[in-house]
């Protein structure tokens, strides 16, 4: 019989989601639980199990299309003559595949099966086809003009994703790096080589009607423009700031601090034998010197509930940190973080950016938050002006640490010195309750044995 697999709701709100690449095509035999896609949603790059044991009979969207949750995208041909009897709503709920990683109930009593892996060559036409003409076989080198493709290639979701924007194979990448894992430098390579980005669709811009003309009526020069579609990580963004921006009043106040100290602190760390299984770094002190301000100005830890008229005050802490990642702004979190110690800390933040660099935060771990912290001083940035995560009541910019003249016990030194920027919703607190938090966070990035105190 034909079984249809619908979108699933992939949680927090989430309506949506764009394909980035199939794993299977019609005609392939699928396991129990067996990827079957990647779909981008507007905060991560989700696998999708397969809920059936079966044989694929057709997909119901293309790659780069996006289906709303709830629409059929992909049926199988599973055993069976006919089809089971309707169950009762509630049942046939259940029987439906629940939230993305937790894989999938299965459609019939047998035992669940491992992923199968596709091995033997398969011929160039499974490949898809749209690729192959775009980097036809005379343009390749002959070691690489009749690959055999197998199993997918080895590849993080970000390269995956940018492979697809310049219309490149990985199977054809693969079969010149070999077993090693693809990077963006190998496919941003093999692109420039066989003019990919050209064969993709990406047509020669042409000038435009209103250009420029020289005396003798030509054109003094073609100018063109880029399109990009407004969709995943940057659409979600958009919506989420422009709401946060025109809901919340936001207030900036700033504070340059002298955290000579803390980088001293620092250096003796990463020079303790013991810790060098832990990267602490000004970040990871920085994260608990919030956590402990924090739990004395609670006012910077609340959301406010317009629905039931309350302000709720949080008695943990859910720390967001912003990341800038090849698909956009995301601020994963860190859960209970008041509860960790330094080496806690540490960790939490390197497995926090490990994941977010290799596209594998999923939307669990961006669901929620009560205060955020974006690090600006990476990039050389002193201050700014953080728009506020909405349903957050506070968020701490963090500026590049820098040698300057400052007055140091009564003295002109050279200090090490850092702007800290904090935006607050005027709604749930006042100048004074923001100012009295950032104080706090800068007398213990000042003096870190302050904490003991807190």
């Amino acid at each position: 019989m034909i079984a249809e697999f619908r979108l699933p709701d992939l949680g927090e709100g989430l309506t949506e989601a764009e394909v980035v690449q199939w794993l299977v095509q019609p005609g392939d035999a699928v396991a129990l639980n067996q990827t079957l896609a990647e779909v981008e949603t507007a905060k991560a790059v989700v696998e999708l199990p397969s809920p059936y044991e079966g044989r694929v009979a057709s997909l119901h969207a293309d790659a780069g299309e996006t289906v709303a949750v709830g629409a059929p995208l992909i049926a199988f041909d599973v055993a069976g003559d006919e089809p089971d009897a309707p169950a009762a709503p509630e049942a046939e709920e259940k029987a439906q595949p629940n939230l993305v990683g937790y894989g999938a109930a299965p459609a019939s009593g047998s035992r669940p099966a491992r992923r199968a892996r596709r091995g033997g060559p398969v011929p160039v036409a499974a490949a898809d086809a749209e690729v192959l003409v775009a980097a036809p076989h005379d343009a390749l080198p002959p070691s690489v003009a009749e690959p055999a493709v197998g199993e997918r290639p080895r590849s993080t979701p970000p390269v995956r994703a940018h492979a697809k924007r310049l219309g490149v194979d990985l199977a054809l990448v693969a079969a010149e790096v070999g077993d090693r894992v693809i990077t963006r430098d190998d496919v941003d390579a093999y692109a420039e080589r066989v003019g990919a980005s050209r064969a993709a669709g990406q047509a020669a811009p042409e000038p435009m009607t209103n250009a420029p003309v020289t005396p003798t009526g030509e054109p003094a020069a073609q100018r063109s423009q880029t399109r990009i579609p407004i969709k995943g990580v940057r659409k979600h963004t958009a919506q989420a700031m422009v709401h946060s921006a025109f809901t919340a009043p936001h207030v900036t106040t700033f504070h340059t601090v002298d955290v000579t100290a803390t980088m001293e602190l620092i250096d003796q760390l990463k020079a303790d034998r013991s810790l060098s299984e832990h990267r602490i770094g000004p970040l990871v002190l920085i994260a608990k010197a919030v956590t402990l301000a924090l739990g004395r100005n609670p006012s910077l830890n609340a959301t406010w509930d317009e629905s039931a008229g309350e302000i709720v005050q949080n008695h943990f802490v859910d720390l967001g940190i912003a990341a800038a990642t090849e698909r956009g702004l995301i601020v994963p979190i860190i859960r209970d973080a008041e509860r960790l110690s330094l080496t806690g800390m540490a960790d939490a933040l390197t497995q926090l950016t490990q994941t977010a660099r290799a596209g594998r935060t999923s939307p669990a771990e961006l669901a929620g938050g009560t205060f955020s912290i974006t690090n600006i001083g990476v990039f050389g940035i002193d201050a700014g002006t953080p728009i506020l995560p909405p349903g957050q009541s506070g968020i701490l910019a963090v500026g590049a640490v820098r040698r300057q003249p400052w007055e140091h016990r009564g003295e002109i030194a050279l200090r090490q010195m850092m702007t800290l920027s904090l935006s607050f919703d005027h709604r749930l607190v006042d100048g004074a309750e923001g100012a009295r938090f950032l104080k706090d966070v800068a007398d213990i990035l000042e003096q870190p044995g302050r904490a003991l105190l807190f």
